[in-house]
């Protein structure tokens, strides 16, 4: 089975998933770009929807508001703009040049509002230790939506993330949650790459992909580490879709043990967290 979407070279759809593509539930995710200018407006008709300003500036639509917001020049150059359209909402940007952003959605019911995101709802953490430290930006958290949560993470040249291996394909209340998710990743230079594993308990499932600046890795079952080759940093933007939208997941039973052997340890961090607009 294909785990990796490679981005498209032309056109203003650079990348989609949905839920008959990657054999899943709930989420759908589009990368897609803007000329200076363009417009793009649509309906969130059944669906929520939380659009992420990767790089540049535009006018943001979100159910008859407007809101002019200075990006950022890439995803390696500060905290994003957003919005969350519950169903059943008109939404859009206009670029103010190019643009490109991405899209993640879910059916919902539409019990939240409709909320601009700005680099201030963002926070910030430093997780892991030692070469795992890695940075991770919340910008959807449980609670911020229906279904959906989103995440942009930062890991160094050479270090490790989304470790200790974890998985959410099983919900257990308190223990793990199920949860589709794709891994959108960006690389800094951006000829560089990173190893993602894919793997299960019984091992019926157990590949490895490598990842390039642009390509798009689903997730659909079991634990999915990545690794970052030495000299490059990478991004990755996390959507996520699930009944039970949390941040439980169950470690890799062999290597849970990890999560406690940082302490003491030269830490390896070396992607500063840098200014949330152009002035960063």
């Amino acid at each position: 089975m294909e785990h990796v979407v490679p981005r498209r070279p032309t056109g203003t759809l650079h990348a989609e998933v949905t839920p008959a593509s990657a054999g899943w539930r709930h989420l759908g995710f589009e990368l897609r770009t803007l000329a200076d200018g363009a417009a793009f407006e649509h309906s969130s008709a059944d669906h929520e929807v939380a659009l992420i300003l990767l790089a540049g500036d535009a006018e943001l639509r979100l159910g008859g508001e407007r809101h002019e917001v200075q990006g950022r020049r890439g995803v390696f150059e500060g905290l994003p703009h957003g919005l969350y359209a519950p169903p059943g909402c008109d939404y859009g940007l206009v670029a103010r040049g190019p643009v490109e952003f991405a899209l993640g959605s879910a059916r919902a019911d539409g019990t939240l509002p409709p909320r601009l995101i700005t680099p201030d709802d963002v926070t910030v953490e430093i997780r892991g230790g030692h070469n795992a430290t890695r940075q991770i930006s919340h910008v959807i958290d449980p609670g911020q939506a229906e279904r959906l949560l989103c995440v942009e993470v930062y890991t160094p040249s050479g270090n490790w993330s989304s470790y200790p291996p974890h998985k959410h394909d099983v919900y257990e209340a308190g223990v793990e949650a199920e949860l589709d998710e794709v891994y959108h990743f960006r690389l800094d230079p951006a000829d560089g790459w990173a190893l993602q594993r894919l793997y299960n308990d019984d091992r019926s499932l157990d590949e490895v992909v490598v990842a390039r600046d642009g390509d798009t890795v689903m997730v659909r079952e079991g634990y999915h580490p990545v690794v970052v080759a030495p000299g490059y940093d990478a991004y990755y933007l996390n959507l996520l879709a699930g009944d039970h939208p949390t941040w439980d997941a169950r470690d890799e039973p062999d290597l849970a043990w990890v999560r406690g052997s940082w302490e003491g340890r030269e830490g390896r961090l070396r992607l500063p967290l840098r200014g949330s607009g152009r002035d960063g």
